[in-house]
């Protein structure tokens, strides 16, 4: 049987660096509105600028404070900028008093355990990518296992990535899934072009130019396809250079950022996971609750535990540009097979929905503020 929902009223600190379209942004959004509603104090610390745009849909209740303590563009400015941001969250730990912190991303995780030294608050640090893929700078990999066993809990998105953390802090370590938000199935109206989507920062991370390459292997055999990449990054350039020179502009479109969380779902047929690595790949689950038929690399970490091949999804061989090639071409060219996997993606995502993921964040706070007398 599931424990009931902490009764006691919290105090709760997020730390995160921004406020915009990202994953961990989302799950703060759902976890601090669920609590406030409740009659929680939630206080979210930030360090973007005040004027920038607040992707996701906070409770009005949710307290927002923005820092604007960008990251640094050199070794010396980046190394004053952590400075700044351990001071102002340990100035937050000692005014504020919150019971329970979260935070959240490795570096905000480090910044907040360091600042929380001497002070007494109780410090959950939850990953949020594939920490041996995404950390390559050896000092902060000693910072983390130096540091995360201090935490008074961890959180980690994924069974498989648990292998990842120190071996002296594995014990406090819990797997808590992101919620996914049922969204309305997109509609798509018989005879009319259809859309292939890529969802995610275009960064090398998420892999857009192997989907691109292997789209263009199958491309001429399925004329009514058309395949559309949200988002926005720094290989903008070399993804249009990309398509450019295959030939495809007129078959694939980069248009941007969605406006609305969800807003890239609007009449998709389809949708293709193509990243190098993930922590949970949120919006593999956004497409598997509305009812699309996905196909996914099988990277570390998230699609396995996500999809089961073949059932409510298409899983392929890591980074394999050619395997991905084919399961595209089965699904654009099996329209019964596209409704078979869909109908069952949408079953299977029910077990991420918000409730049930919120309860078990419940169930850790009151964990910790029980071992914390609070």
């Amino acid at each position: 049987m599931s424990a009931a929902p902490a009764a006691r009223p919290c105090h709760v600190l997020f730390v995160i660096a921004g406020l915009g379209a990202g994953g961990a942004e989302r799950v703060v959004s759902l976890i601090s509105s669920a609590w406030v509603a409740r009659g929680w104090r939630v206080t979210i610390m930030a360090f973007d600028r005040p004027q920038d745009p607040v992707y996701h849909r906070f409770d009005p209740a949710v307290e927002i404070r923005r820092f604007d303590i960008p990251p640094g563009r050199n070794p010396a400015s980046t190394l004053m900028a952590q400075g700044r941001r351990i001071l102002a969250i340990r100035r937050q730990l000692k005014d504020a008093r919150p019971d329970v912190v979260i935070s959240l991303l490795t570096k905000i995780n480090v910044l907040t355990l360091t600042a929380a030294i001497g002070t007494g608050r109780k410090i959950i640090v939850s990953e949020r990518n594939n920490p041996r893929a995404q950390n390559a700078n050896n000092a902060w990999n000693a910072l983390l296992a130096q540091l995360y066993p201090r935490a008074a809990g961890i959180v980690m998105q994924t069974r498989a990535s648990l292998d990842c953390l120190p071996q002296s802090a594995r014990s406090l370590a819990r797997v808590i899934h992101n919620p996914i938000e049922a969204i309305a199935p997109p509609a798509s109206a018989a005879g009319a072009q259809r859309v292939l989507v890529g969802v995610g920062r275009l960064t090398h991370q998420k892999g857009f130019d192997l989907l691109i390459e292997a789209f263009a292997k199958v491309a001429r055999l399925h004329p009514d396809w058309n395949l559309r990449i949200w988002g926005e990054g720094e290989m903008r350039g070399m993804l249009e250079r990309q398509v450019a020179s295959l030939g495809l502009s007129h078959r694939i479109e980069l248009p941007g950022k969605s406006e609305t969380p969800g807003g890239w779902l609007a009449k998709a047929d389809a949708m293709v996971l193509s990243s190098r690595y993930e922590g949970f790949a949120n919006v593999l689950g956004e497409a598997m609750a509305a009812g699309l038929p996905v196909v996914a690399f099988n990277c570390d970490f998230g699609p396995a535990e996500m999809v089961d091949n073949l059932v409510d999804g298409l899983l392929v061989p890591d980074g394999d540009a050619g395997a991905l090639a084919a399961a595209l071409d089965r699904i654009m060219g099996d329209a019964a097979l596209r409704m078979r996997l869909g109908i069952a993606a949408r079953q299977s995502a029910t077990r991420f929905a918000s409730p049930a993921i919120i309860e078990q964040w419940d169930r850790l706070v009151d964990d910790v503020r029980a071992v914390a007398g609070a």
